[in-house]
């Protein structure tokens, strides 16, 4: 157990006695997922809406073969644009079969027979931020449908989200599909990709697993460094 400790400091003949407390332990959503932060892979970055089955396959053998597996990294995360542009005959999401002929519950499947987790990404909104089916009105139903194809991670994003700005409006949108993840029975760590912009740091530890505390990254560093160039 960690104890509280008190620093002498002793400068220029005059002496100090500094507090320090003991760490206090990270609170998230008390269901037993992501005791420990998850590692794996996410396609954005690199693929965008590239995304497909063969990718994702591919990525879960490198995972594995790497030796990732075997030091934690356990998540395969299908970002955007996995989906068709509108729901099937009963409201449920469809996969875009073109780039997941085996659907997600296939390519689940696969990722489950190496050992591994698969991830999905949907929208607290009415649409993705690529502009796919959302969720919001359809917690329920959509979690009900991941859970069903073996899903066992969802981020979840904060576009065109219905002109909700306040943080209640933030809380009520995102434990609508805590509670419906929850319904399901299945195990399914819910991350929550509001940006920070409603402080969650605040309100987020009872309402999902882990959750983003700024806007998007990409994969370069150019940014930070004015006098870089870019070709």
């Amino acid at each position: 157990m960690a104890q509280a400790v008190a620093l002498l400091l002793i400068a220029a003949g005059a002496v100090w006695v500094v507090g320090v407390s003991s760490p206090v332990p990270a609170q998230a959503l008390t269901n037993g997922l992501a005791l420990t932060p998850p590692m794996g892979w996410n396609d954005w970055n690199a693929y965008g809406c590239n995304v497909s089955e063969t990718l994702v396959k591919q990525t879960a053998d490198k995972i594995v073969s790497s030796g990732l597996a075997a030091v934690g990294y356990q998540y395969v995360d299908i970002d955007d644009c996995w989906m068709q542009h509108s729901r099937g005959s009963s409201g449920n999401l469809q996969p875009d079969y073109g780039k997941f002929p085996d659907g997600i519950s296939g390519t689940a499947a696969y990722v489950h027979s190496k050992g591994l987790k698969l991830g999905i990404y949907e929208d607290a909104g009415t649409a993705t931020c690529a502009g796919y089916p959302g969720s919001l009105g359809h917690e329920s139903q959509d979690a009900r449908t991941f859970a069903s194809w073996g899903v066992d991670y969802l981020k979840y994003d904060n576009c065109n989200n219905n002109g909700s700005t306040t943080q209640a409006q933030y809380i009520s949108r995102y434990s609508a599909m805590r509670d419906a993840l929850a319904a399901t029975g299945r195990q399914i760590v819910f991350s929550l990709c509001e940006w920070g912009l409603n402080a969650p740091w605040i309100w987020a530890s009872s309402v999902g697993n882990l959750w983003r505390t700024t806007g998007d990254i990409g994969p370069t560093t150019a940014a930070c460094c004015p006098s870089s160039t870019r070709t």
